[in-house]
C-alpha cells in the first residue's frame, strides 16, 4: 500500500469509526430518555419501576464504558466483505438491524483472534486500529493465507506488553491471542483449570472468560452474579478494572478471608497450624468439639414443678442427647429435640406424682391439660433454661472456635493437635475462615437470635422509611443544580412516599453489594485466582457458594507457597465434580522479558525440575543485575533504586523478607506486575520456610522491564547467572 493509498484508507476508517461514535451517542441519548421516563413513570409498583431503572442504568454504564476503544479492528473476508470488531455491538436500525460493529464476544468475531496465515478461516486481512480517545491514529494490516505470513497481532501485542504499567490490570480485548481465545470461549459447564507460569495472562484470560459467559449466558448468570476470589486486596484492586472496562458490573471481588461477612482477619497462622486447619481432617475435630459441648449432668439436677420436684439425671439426658444427634439437624436446631425429650420425661414424672390417687393415663384429656400447664411452667423457668444451656448450649461458630483454640482441655477432648492452641482465641487468621463457614452449617441457626435480628431490621426499615419522606426536597434542589451528564441516580426523581415504600418492600442495593454481605448467597460462576494456595477446606467453602459447580480456576503449582495448598488439581476438584473438570495450559509469557525469565528459570529448575518455564514472547534488551552490599549500605542502595525509578514512567516495587525497610513480601505481589523490581536479600527469602524457593520465584517474575537484586550474603547458586555482579545499583537502567 502506497503512502497515498494508506492516507486515503486512514481517512475512510476515521470516518467509519466517527459514524460508530455517532450511533453510540444516539443510543446513549435514547437510553437516557428512557431512564428519565422510568424515574417519573406511574402505573407500576415501586419495585417494578426500580427494576427498570436498574436495567437502564446498567445499560448506560455499558455504553459509557464503550467510549474508550469502541472499535479496535476489522476483518476482511476473501469475498471482500468487511466486519468491524469492538467492545460492544451496534446495529443499523434502518437497515433490518444490520450489524455495523460486532461485539468481540460474538461468534462471528472469533476469527479476529484465531485466524493465522496457515489457517486463515476464510479471511483475507486483519486490520488493527490504534486509537487515542475517539480518534483513529493509525492502523496495521496483516494479510492472511499466504506463505510466510506471521501470526496475528504481533505489532499490537508487542506494543501492549512493552507499554509502561499503570495502576491496574488492563483488558486485552484488542490483543487476545489464539491460545487465550480458545480458553475464553470454551464451552464447559463444570470446572475449567487454567495453569500457566508467570506472565502467561491466565488471570486476564479468566476475567475475559467471565465477560464472555455473561455475554452468551446473561439471563442464566446475571441474577446471581459472579464471584472472583484472589490472594490479597492489592491483587483484587489491580484486576478490578478489567470487567467494568468490558461493561460487566455484577461481579463480587473477595479474598478467601472475606467469605464470611463481618469476620476480620488480624493474625497469621504458623505453617503447621495452617496445614492442620486446611486439611479435611479438621472436620472431625470440629464435630468432636461440638459433641463435647453436648453434656450430661454429673449429678441429677432437681427442677421444681408446682409442688413436686423432678430430676434431670444422666440417663434421661443421654436419651435426649441420642435422639437429638440422630435427628440429623444442626446442633442449635437439634436443641429443640433435646429440650422436647427432657421436657417429656420431667412432665411425665411430675404428673404421675401430682395425680397420684386420682389421675390415670386413661384420662388423656386431663393428663394432657396438666402437661400443657407444666410445659408452660418449664418454658418460663429460668433454672430449667440455665440447665439446658449447660447441657445443650446454643453455640456460635466464633465462640466455639475461640474457646477451642484457647483451651488445652477442649483441644484434647476434640482430639485436636496442640499446634492449634493460641492465647487469643479470637485472633482470626485466613485459615479460620473456612472453619467458621463450616461451623455455620454444622451449628445451624439460633432462632431466638434470628428473630431478634429480624425485629431490629424491621425497626431499621421503618426508620429509613421515615427518613425517606424528608429526602425529596433536597433531591429536587440538587436536581436543579446538575445537568444530564452529571447524574444517573435511580432515586433522584422518585416521590417521597415511593422512596419510603421502596425501603419497606425490597432491598435496593446493587447485586454485588447484596451478594458480598450475604454468606448464603450462591453464585452462578466463580473465578479462583492463585488457586494453588487454597486448602481443601477453602475449596469446601467455595463449592458451597456455587451449587452448579461452574468454576474458572487459575493457578500455577510451581508458585505454591502455602503448606496447605494444592499439589495436584485433581485432588482438589475431582471430589466435587467427578469427570466434570478440564485442564488447559498457557505456555507463552507475555509479561516477563527473556533476560529476566532466564534468571527465574534457573531457580525453577532447582526446586521444580519437572516444570517447563513459559517461553517469553519478547526481549527487553536490559540485563538484570545484582550487587552485594553491607548491612550499612543496604538502606542507601534501596533508596537509590526508588529515587531512580521515580524519575521514570511506570511502576516499581521493592520485594524482600521481613525487616527490610520499604520492602513488601513476595506473597503480597502475587499476580501483580511492575516495570521495575528490586529483590532484596534473596538468600533470606530462600531460607524462610519450606516454600521459600517459590516465594523467590514469584519475586523474580514480577518485572516487565528491569530487575535488580541486592544481597548481603552470598548470592544463591541459582542466581549466579545474574549479569554485572558487583555493579552499581543503576546498572541495567538502560
Amino acid at each position: 500500500m502506497s503512502t497515498q493509498e494508506y492516507e486515503e484508507e486512514l481517512r475512510s476508517e476515521r470516518s467509519y469509526v466517527a459514524g460508530l461514535y455517532e450511533r453510540l451517542d444516539a443510543e446513549r441519548a435514547r437510553v437516557k430518555r428512557a431512564y428519565k421516563e422510568a424515574l417519573g413513570g406511574t402505573g407500576r409498583t415501586p419495585m417494578e419501576r426500580d427494576d427498570e431503572v436498574r436495567a437502564l442504568a446498567k445499560e448506560l454504564k455499558r455504553l459509557h464504558v464503550a467510549d474508550s476503544g469502541l472499535c479496535f479492528g476489522r476483518l476482511d473476508t476473501v469475498a471482500g466483505e468487511h466486519t468491524y470488531i469492538g467492545r460492544i455491538g451496534l446495529f443499523d436500525e434502518e437497515n433490518e438491524y444490520r450489524p455495523v460493529l460486532l461485539d468481540w464476544r460474538a461468534p462471528a468475531s472469533r476469527a479476529f483472534y484465531t485466524a493465522t496465515a496457515a489457517t486463515p478461516e476464510n479471511m483475507r486481512r486483519r486490520r488493527q486500529f490504534h486509537t487515542r480517545g475517539r480518534q483513529v491514529v493509525d492502523f496495521t494490516d496483516e494479510v492472511l493465507g499466504r506463505p510466510g505470513g506471521g501470526e496475528r497481532g504481533d505489532a499490537a501485542l508487542l506494543a501492549a506488553v512493552n507499554a509502561p504499567r499503570g495502576e491496574g490490570m488492563r483488558d486485552i480485548v484488542s490483543t487476545i491471542q489464539a491460545e487465550q481465545d480458545e480458553i475464553i470461549r470454551l464451552d464447559h459447564p463444570g470446572v475449567l483449570v487454567i495453569e500457566g507460569g508467570p506472565g502467561t495472562g491466565k488471570t486476564v484470560v479468566a476475567l475475559h472468560r467471565v465477560a464472555y459467559l455473561l455475554y452468551t449466558q446473561r439471563e442464566r448468570m446475571e441474577r446471581h452474579g459472579v464471584l472472583v476470589v484472589g490472594p490479597n486486596p492489592a491483587f483484587l484492586n489491580h484486576i478490578s478494572r478489567v470487567l467494568p472496562s468490558l461493561g460487566e458490573s455484577d461481579v463480587v471481588f473477595m479474598t478467601a478471608g472475606d467469605l464470611v461477612p463481618g469476620l476480620r482477619v488480624t493474625a497469621e497462622d504458623t505453617p503447621e497450624a495452617a496445614r492442620l486447619k486446611g486439611s479435611l481432617r479438621i472436620l472431625d475435630v470440629l464435630a468432636a468439639a461440638i459433641a463435647d459441648r453436648q453434656r450430661l449432668p454429673e449429678q441429677p439436677v432437681p427442677i421444681q414443678l408446682g409442688e413436686v420436684t423432678a430430676r434431670i439425671d444422666a440417663e434421661t439426658a443421654e436419651w435426649a442427647r441420642q435422639e437429638a444427634r440422630e435427628s440429623g439437624l444442626p446442633h442449635n436446631e437439634a436443641r429443640a429435640v433435646f429440650t422436647e425429650i427432657i421436657t417429656y420425661v420431667l412432665t411425665e414424672r411430675a404428673i404421675a406424682r401430682i395425680g397420684r390417687g386420682w389421675l390415670t393415663r386413661e384420662d388423656r384429656e386431663s393428663w394432657e391439660r396438666l402437661r400443657a400447664g407444666l410445659v408452660k411452667d418449664l418454658a418460663e423457668d429460668d433454672k430449667f433454661t440455665a440447665v439446658l444451656d449447660e447441657l445443650w448450649p446454643v453455640l456460635t461458630p466464633h465462640t466455639l472456635l475461640a474457646e477451642l483454640y484457647s483451651s488445652p482441655e477442649r483441644l484434647r477432648a476434640a482430639g485436636a493437635d496442640p499446634a492449634l492452641s493460641r492465647v487469643d482465641g479470637e485472633a482470626w487468621t485466613v485459615s479460620d475462615v473456612p472453619l467458621i463457614d463450616e461451623l455455620i452449617d454444622m451449628l445451624g441457626r439460633d432462632k431466638v437470635a434470628d428473630k431478634a435480628a429480624e425485629r431490629a431490621a424491621s425497626r431499621e426499615r421503618k426508620a429509613e422509611a421515615a427518613y425517606a419522606s424528608g429526602v425529596l426536597d433536597s433531591l429536587v434542589k440538587r436536581e436543579d443544580m446538575m445537568d444530564d451528564e452529571d447524574h444517573l441516580f435511580a432515586h433522584d426523581l422518585l416521590y417521597a412516599e415511593d422512596l419510603a415504600e421502596r425501603f419497606v418492600e425490597h432491598d435496593t442495593r446493587e447485586l454485588a453489594e447484596r451478594a458480598a454481605a450475604d454468606r448464603d448467597w450462591t453464585y452462578r460462576h466463580v473465578v479462583v485466582d492463585e488457586a494453588q494456595e487454597l486448602s481443601e477446606m477453602d475449596w469446601r467453602a467455595l463449592m458451597r457458594r456455587c451449587p452448579a459447580r461452574s468454576f474458572t480456576v487459575v493457578g500455577d503449582l510451581a508458585q505454591r507457597r502455602s503448606v496447605a495448598g494444592a499439589t495436584s488439581w485433581a485432588e482438589m476438584v475431582e471430589p466435587y465434580v467427578p469427570g466434570r473438570w478440564v485442564y488447559r495450559s498457557l505456555s507463552v509469557n507475555y509479561r516477563t522479558p527473556a533476560e529476566i525469565m532466564t534468571v527465574a528459570a534457573a531457580l525453577l529448575a532447582e526446586f521444580a525440575p519437572g516444570v517447563q518455564p513459559p517461553e517469553s514472547v519478547r526481549a527487553c534488551g536490559v540485563q538484570p543485575w545484582s550487587r552485594r552490599v553491607t548491612e550499612d549500605e543496604l538502606p542507601a542502595a534501596i533508596e537509590e533504586f526508588v529515587r531512580d525509578e521515580a524519575e521514570r514512567v511506570g511502576t516499581s516495587v521493592v520485594i524482600g523478607p521481613p525487616g527490610v525497610p520499604g520492602a513488601v513480601p513476595a506473597s503480597e505481589t502475587k499476580g501483580l506486575e511492575f516495570d521495575a523490581v528490586l529483590v532484596v536479600e534473596p538468600e533470606r527469602i530462600l531460607a524462610d520456610g519450606p516454600r521459600g524457593a517459590a516465594e523467590l520465584y514469584v519475586a523474580l517474575t514480577r518485572a516487565t522491564q528491569r530487575l535488580g537484586v541486592l544481597h548481603r550474603g552470598p548470592l544463591p547458586r541459582a542466581l549466579t547467572g545474574l549479569a554485572g555482579t558487583g555493579a552499581p545499583a543503576r546498572a541495567g537502567n538502560g
